[in-house]
């Protein structure tokens, strides 16, 4: 009964993604047609228009047209080739999960190289950008331009460890690749409903209390995507815990101080302060939850593996707010920011950044557990670790 439901949860979870995916490709794709052409159809602005209402979008978008116009090429390259990537993620899934291998191997290549020219133009887009220019300003460029690294970099070990034989440590790189390209999508489904608990505010404002929770939400999903498609109790070679009682305790304290820091900062800030500070502990505080009654369940259960990856990514998490405290200094001497601004930047990359930590931790992990049957193995025999795919 137990594993029916999880297989209904599975089905569910993806058809979700699919959906959300394939219903904004469209919209990814025609976004800075009105940019190029006044008058073209954009179905983006449309919907939101009448979800919301025209002069809300009419309102934020009018900021746009220079900063747009300016990168306009690379821009569209991006736009086009994202929607396209929004596709290709659902397809990826499904030839993996019906072992597709070779379908999967050609649609993989397409995938990397449309990553890579996609976030070209991104790039290219933000150095031709001041950070004080973007939409809601300096913070929110400070978030495209490290979800920028952390999608390319991302991808970048998905394909080494494709190459390296280590399918398992693939999955979760495309995994986590995948979950900085949904910011996209998640990003304009939070302009449309956050307006009704928030009525009154500007899309800038909407979009800024929406980077303080979606880059951990993104990871986060990730992390729970390659939980559920790991089903291996134990991985051989791993043995022990590279996160032990001592270092979760001092991470959790460290991390524990880094809050009040944060929340002490946040409410200096008055009314916009509460905001922003909500829309980061609420799903910050459910991460936690998750992750630490993953690591439990899989402790009573006599799943090591499972145990040993959950409290790897709890460690991370714990020590996300120790990031955020300690780039708010950096950012604001750096790019000469006020403290407020600092802050939001901070806060809104601490949980992506070190969850991309995390998951680079357990990628060690597993090939450490690789080299030491390596070495215990007898002449001429290469033990077969990581070798089999996790997804069933």
């Amino acid at each position: 009964m137990r594993r029916g439901a999880k297989g209904r949860w599975r089905r569910g979870a993806a058809v979700a993604v699919t959906v959300l995916c394939v219903a904004y490709a469209p919209i990814a794709m025609t976004e800075l047609w009105p940019y190029a052409r006044p008058g073209a159809p954009a179905f983006g602005e449309w919907l939101l228009g009448r979800t919301v209402s025209p002069r809300y979008v009419a309102d934020a978008l009018a900021t746009r047209i220079g900063p747009y116009r300016h990168s306009l090429v690379p821009m569209i390259v991006h736009s086009v080739l994202g929607g396209a990537l929004m596709l290709l993620g659902p397809a990826q899934l499904f030839t993996a999960s019906r072992r597709r291998t070779r379908l999967h191997r050609v649609l993989g290549v397409v995938f990397a190289v449309t990553v890579y020219a996609s976030m070209a133009g991104a790039a290219l887009y933000l150095a031709r950008t001041a950070p004080e220019d973007a939409f809601s300003g300096a913070a929110f460029w400070i978030v495209l331009a490290t979800i920028l690294a952390g999608t390319v970099l991302s991808v970048t070990f998905g394909v080494l460890a494709a190459v390296g034989g280590y399918p398992d440590l693939h999955q979760r790189w495309m995994l986590l690749c995948y979950g900085y390209l949904l910011t996209a999508p998640l990003l304009r489904l939070e302009w449309g409903a956050l307006p009704r608990l928030m009525p009154g505010l500007p899309m800038t404002e909407i979009n800024l209390v929406a980077v303080q929770h979606l880059g951990s939400l993104v990871v986060f999903g990730a992390l729970i995507a390659s939980r559920t498609l790991d089903r291996r109790g134990e991985v051989p070679g791993v043995t022990g815990s590279w996160a032990p009682l001592p270092v979760r305790g001092a991470a959790q304290l460290a991390g524990a101080a880094a809050l009040v820091w944060i929340v002490r900062s946040y409410l200096d800030l008055g009314a916009r302060g509460e905001r922003l500070l909500v829309a980061y502990l609420l799903p910050y505080a459910v991460a936690c939850a998750v992750m630490a009654y993953g690591a439990r369940r899989a402790d009573r259960e006599g799943r090591g593996w499972a145990r040993e990856e959950w409290r790897l990514h709890l460690t991370g998490l714990a020590l996300a707010p120790v990031l955020s405290v300690g780039a708010v200094p950096v950012l604001e001497r750096g790019l000469d920011l006020d403290r407020g601004t600092a802050l939001s930047a901070g806060v809104a990359v601490g949980c992506g950044m070190l969850a991309f930590a995390a998951t680079a931790v357990v990628s060690l992990r597993v090939m450490y557990a690789r080299e030491l049957l390596k070495r215990a193995a007898p002449a001429g025999r290469t033990p077969a670790v990581g070798v089999s795919s996790p997804v069933a």
